[in-house]
């Protein structure tokens, strides 16, 4: 046995009314909390920035997830919660996704969103060294990237 973390395959979604669920679930907070995710983080991502215009998802999407995290009775901290780098960084990688992506159906973009690089938990450690990327400053907000710079 190896000692390189297992990589799981995205968990794909069957329908675009189940992308839609995730999505406005995260706004109503009432998506179940088995349910959130990092496929449903990254659908949700896309669905916000395709479908939902009226968001604006740069100044919403950190008290997006920190209202919904606490509305299941989550703590937002140094330690648990939401992450802003993280999040950021994937709303990049979501947004660069969606400049080369040709499918034009929703189920069709998030699901091809997933099988990328972009979509991957770990893409993240692509820009970032764990300690950068994982430090108490990255969890409260956006830190720059100390290896390469994000698209």
């Amino acid at each position: 046995m190896s000692g390189a973390p297992e990589t799981l395959p995205p968990r794909r979604f069957a329908s675009a009314a189940a992308i839609v669920r995730v999505g406005e679930g995260l706004l109503a907070c009432d998506l179940p909390r088995a349910e959130w995710t990092h496929e449903a983080h990254l659908a949700a991502c896309l669905y916000l920035l395709t479908e939902r215009p009226d968001i604006a998802i740069d100044t919403e999407i950190g008290g997006l997830i920190r209202r919904y995290n606490e509305s299941l009775g989550g703590i937002n901290d140094d330690h648990q919660g939401y992450h802003d780098t993280i999040t950021r960084v994937f709303v990049a990688g979501v947004r660069e996704y969606l400049a080369q992506a040709a499918e034009a159906d929703l189920l069709a973009r998030v699901n091809g969103l997933l099988a990328t690089p972009m979509g991957q938990r770990d893409w993240p450690l692509r820009f970032y060294s764990r300690d950068r990327l994982f430090c108490v400053a990255a969890r409260r907000e956006f830190l720059a990237p100390d290896l390469a710079p994000l698209p």
